[in-house]
């Protein structure tokens, strides 16, 4: 048990350290970008859950990409209860305060035009996540007692306005970006985010590591339905979720994907592990500690294809459509695009992330790339214990 232990701590530590230390793996250089504060946004209403205003990391574009933009916003799941969100508020997903003073900028946000060819001279957003609601709620009332603020909705229009107003309203190319809880706002306000730039901006959406699944009549999903059902009614979400959704069914399901997909007109592509980590974990705790011990049993090898089944079952219809695309991986991974591994390392059918996103987005090529592997593959080639499933 002592080893299992170990061995499932040190392949956890190995991926970590080469997630934070990407640069070194790709050769890509660290670019220190500072934190602004929008002290405007608070007059409007739009802070976050302690009432700070909201905050970016912004990097100024030049040359042929003064005119294109790239917002991403980060992730960090959702707080669902009053006891969650007052927890938050000590730390950076619920007050600007808390957040770092610079932080790097790597994968599809890397300034290095050898990794990043298409994006590295774009205008160039990381927004921190602090309202807990994928930027959905829109509360009025503040509670006196707990002093929590419920915007994230307006944080999200009070972002946008900024931006227009640092020269986005002259865009000729932008992308609404994020990863995770921050990918999902890239896909509820992907149509919302087009309607507010110009008519001739080639404007996309960019979802990582955001297709959360809802598997339907699986009991399993208690975690994800208490989540969704807890966040509508402590964030007043619903009247921000689109309506082709929500007019039809339960609003706590057009937290997923699946369920509004066919509502967005706005070209969106999906970046996804058919194994999930977030989602794994979540759905089959148990499971998930077996995975990183390598006890691969007969009943997990059933469990993980089935749930791969129903998620590419849920899946926008592959066509030839250029309005959706799609890069599905089997590594054992959540969001991938802002690490210069996951944006340049990992490939499917040859083709990397950046490859085939930039290929999409710039109309060279229709990418609905769908990984075939029944099981978790080992991303990061290193030794037995990090592979996961045999």
């Amino acid at each position: 048990m002592e080893i299992t232990k170990i061995l499932q701590g040190l392949c956890l530590l190995i991926c970590c350290l080469i997630m934070l230390n990407d640069k070194v793996v790709i050769g890509e250089d660290e670019t220190m970008v500072d934190l602004t504060i929008l002290e405007s946004a608070v007059s409007k209403g739009a802070v976050c859950l302690d009432g700070t205003p909201p905050a970016y990391y912004y990097e100024k574009g030049h040359g042929e990409g003064a005119n294109n933009w790239i917002i991403y916003f980060r992730g960090g799941e959702w707080c669902y209860n009053v006891m969650d969100c007052l927890a938050r508020t000590t730390t950076e997903r619920g007050s600007s305060k808390y957040a770092p003073k610079q932080r790097s900028f790597y994968g599809i946000l890397s300034n290095n035009k050898t990794i990043n060819p298409d994006f590295y001279n774009w205008n160039r957003v990381m927004v921190i996540y602090c309202d807990g609601s994928s930027f959905t709620g829109d509360v009025e009332i503040v509670d006196p007692i707990t002093n929590l603020h419920f915007r994230g909705a307006r944080i999200f229009l009070a972002l946008i306005e900024n931006f227009l107003e640092k020269g986005m309203k002259n865009a000729k190319n932008a992308i609404l970006s994020g990863g995770s809880a921050g990918g999902l706002p890239a896909l509820i306000h992907c149509d919302r985010f087009k309607s507010l730039l110009p008519n001739s901006a080639r404007v996309k959406c960019l979802a990582d590591g955001s297709y959360f699944l809802h598997r339907k009549h699986k009991k399993e999903m208690t975690f994800m339905d208490t989540v969704n059902e807890g966040l509508i009614k402590l964030h007043h979400s619903a009247n921000m979720l689109p309506s082709s959704c929500t007019s039809k069914m339960n609003p706590s399901l057009c937290l997923f994907p699946q369920y509004f997909q066919q509502g967005i007109k706005t070209p969106f592509f999906i970046v996804n592990s058919m194994f999930d980590t977030f989602q794994i974990n979540k759905t089959f705790p148990g499971y998930y500690e077996d995975l990183f011990s390598n006890t691969c049993s007969a009943s997990l090898v059933k469990t993980l294809q089935d749930f791969k089944q129903d998620f590419l079952n849920a899946l926008p219809k592959q066509s030839n459509s250029s309005s959706r695309g799609m890069f599905i991986d089997s590594c054992l991974i959540h969001s991938q695009i802002t690490s210069g591994v996951g944006w340049n390392g990992f490939s499917v059918y040859n083709k990397t992330i950046a490859k085939a996103f930039s290929d999409w987005y710039f109309d060279r090529s229709h990418e609905q790339l769908i990984d075939k592997p029944d099981l978790p593959l080992n991303c990061y080639k290193f030794p037995s214990i990090t592979s996961f499933c045999p």
